[in-house]
């Protein structure tokens, strides 16, 4: 269980960012037109997860923006954006955002929780996803992690940049 915050409130996830080293397990998401996809399916040299909880909050929103600008930054490596957000409301956002250079993933049909246990588990948020970035290597090692602690607050984009391009 990690302890986090949002806007100074306590929440909890039912457990904790994956260790820097360990093996990134597979798992399923739904894309934007309702198909599931394996993450392992993704053979780039780096695949950044971007989780969050909505896309429907500025900071989250903000985030898949942020991401959307630096793709050309990361080389080969893929960026997925994951929520438990439907596909639908997720198509929407990226319809009127201009969003096509990386992916968008749900969780609302997935296994993701089985082996990231990153989903609040009280408060206002309950049952949504916490605000993290995984990067995962070629060999499906986690090479970086961020688990922002105040859920009002973006991640570091600048350290995950550092991470893809090392």
């Amino acid at each position: 269980m990690t302890r986090l915050k949002f806007h100074g409130q306590d929440i909890h996830t039912r457990g904790s960012i994956p260790d820097l080293g360990s093996l990134a397990h597979d798992f399923t998401f739904v894309k934007l037109d309702l198909s599931e996809v394996n993450f392992y399916s993704f053979k780039q040299k780096h695949r950044l997860l971007n989780i969050f909880p909505s896309i429907d909050t500025s900071v989250c929103a903000a985030s898949v923006k942020k991401f959307q600008n630096l793709a050309t930054e990361v080389g080969e490596a893929v960026i997925i954006n994951l929520s438990m957000d439907l596909p639908f409301a997720q198509k929407r956002f990226c319809a009127a955002e201009g969003i096509d250079n990386i992916y968008m993933g749900s969780l609302f049909r997935s296994n993701f929780f089985k082996y990231y246990p990153l989903d609040i588990i009280d408060g206002p948020l309950k049952s949504l996803c916490s605000r993290c970035i995984i990067i995962v290597n070629e060999k499906n090692e986690i090479i970086y992690t961020e688990q922002v602690l105040e859920l009002s607050n973006e991640p570091n984009y600048e350290e995950a940049i550092i991470a893809i391009k090392s």
